[in-house]
């Protein structure tokens, strides 16, 4: 493709337009509900690590030079011993901690580029991969990009139904001749529903890869953020590592430093590994430095402050909408950034409704649309064929993980008042 300069793009830069996430950054308003833009930041004990880490190599310089240094593509030893501990004394991943087995743990510059990876070393275009619906608009948009073919499952309050899936795979090897390569979950709280997968749905999806030989990405980016115990991280079954690609970020627990952190089936880790490598050569041993401190000594004490109060602002939002919004659902999540509604009212559009009524009067969120593939398939209400994916317009997302309780309660009770002079 040409465009009015002469320069040939790729084919993918004709249909694939930029996330609407990132695109809303631009706008600065009062009422933010928009992205997953964690508000309670230890900013104090960021700070202490960086003046002591400056003291240090104040005192070391062959360890400043190193740290300002390129490193190994999958992350540096120390930090990798100090995440795989974490994923087996917190999470129970199933890593010998003290057999070397912490070189199963690699890091990435933030889970989407894993996200990315991931994709990138497993699909062929025509593949066949298996997601929510809706689901994370960034595993979505590469998929698409790559070539896959997408069959969105439904979903619930208890997430993805697993009976589904199974029909998914039998209507996959009927009409594409294949079995799909992947099945992709966020089990905690997930991004955009926020509903939460049971362990017998858990233990259900795992079965069903492990019949069918598919890689189940276990996407648990809030797993750490959670207002109550949730069930064992689906890994936890997968006993030879050979199954799930399990994946977690520093960016919702710690900060936005972009580090990704992940447990996968070895020869997928190297696959994953060498494209890094093309992608970034390495991720900053700066930021392994400050996040290993963090890592190792203050995240506990962190996550009591800030889940708590994540959890303050997640009951202002729910409140305020059970208050004043139209006739509609919504979830109700027990953890993460996020409340998904939906409006009794199909021909509703919500992205119409933001720019039209919401922007202007100081209000963002993520209208519904982009959680749901630009191109590819759901399944017949029967589970025994396939149609065209529709997006549902008449939804949206609504973060809580930005904005304190006041204005979480102020802005929404508006954003409702606005969508019943537009509904009712």
């Amino acid at each position: 493709m040409a465009d009015k300069d002469g320069y040939s793009f790729s084919s993918w830069t004709s249909f694939i337009e930029e996330s609407q996430i990132r695109a809303l950054l631009k706008y600065h308003v009062e009422y933010y509900y928009a992205g997953g833009k964690p508000g309670i930041i230890p900013t104090d004990t960021f700070a202490d690590i960086m003046a002591d880490l400056s003291e240090t190599y104040k005192e070391n310089p062959k360890m400043a030079l190193e740290d300002f240094n390129y490193g190994p593509t999958g992350g540096q030893p120390w930090f990798l011993k100090t995440l795989a501990r974490r994923l087996c004394d917190v999470r129970g991943i199933p890593i010998d901690c003290d057999d070397e087995e912490w070189e199963l743990v690699s890091i990435t510059n933030g889970s989407q580029q894993a996200l990315y990876a991931l994709l990138d070393t497993l699909i062929d275009p025509g593949d066949v991969i298996i997601t929510p619906s809706p689901a994370y608009l960034g595993f979505l948009v590469p998929a698409v990009k790559l070539g896959g073919r997408i069959i969105t499952i439904p979903t619930d309050l208890d997430g993805i139904i697993p009976e589904y899936v199974e029909k998914a795979v039998h209507v996959s090897k009927m009409k594409f001749g294949k079995v799909p390569d992947i099945l992709y979950v966020v089990p905690d709280s997930d991004n955009p529903k926020g509903t939460t997968i049971p362990m017998k749905r858990r233990k259900a999806l795992f079965d069903i890869c492990e019949s069918h030989d598919m890689l189940l990405i276990e996407d648990s980016a809030y797993a750490e953020i959670q207002f109550k115990k949730n069930p064992k991280p689906i890994k936890t079954l997968d006993k030879e590592n050979k199954r799930v690609a399990y994946l977690g970020t520093t960016s919702k627990e710690a900060a936005v430093l972009r580090v990704g952190y992940s447990v996968m089936p070895t020869n997928v880790r190297e696959q994953v590994l060498k494209d890094k490598g093309y992608l970034d050569l390495c991720t900053s041993t700066l930021v392994q430095r400050i996040l290993n401190e963090y890592y190792m000594n203050h995240i506990d004490e962190a996550m009591k402050v800030a889940i708590p109060e994540y959890e303050k602002r997640y009951k202002a939002m729910a409140k305020a909408m059970d208050a004043s919004f139209p006739a509609g659902k919504r979830t109700d999540p027990t953890g993460g950034f996020f409340i998904w509604w939906e409006s009794e009212k199909p021909d509703f559009n919500s992205k119409k409704f933001m720019m039209d009524v919401a922007i202007p009067n100081d209000i963002l969120y993520v209208p519904g649309g982009p959680f749901y593939p630009i191109t590819g398939y759901d399944l017949t209400d029967n589970g025994n064929d396939l149609k065209p994916t529709s997006p549902q317009p008449n939804t949206m997302r609504l973060g809580y993980s930005y904005a304190e309780p006041d204005v979480i309660s102020e802005g929404i009770e508006k954003l409702g008042n606005l969508l019943s002079e537009e509904l009712d």
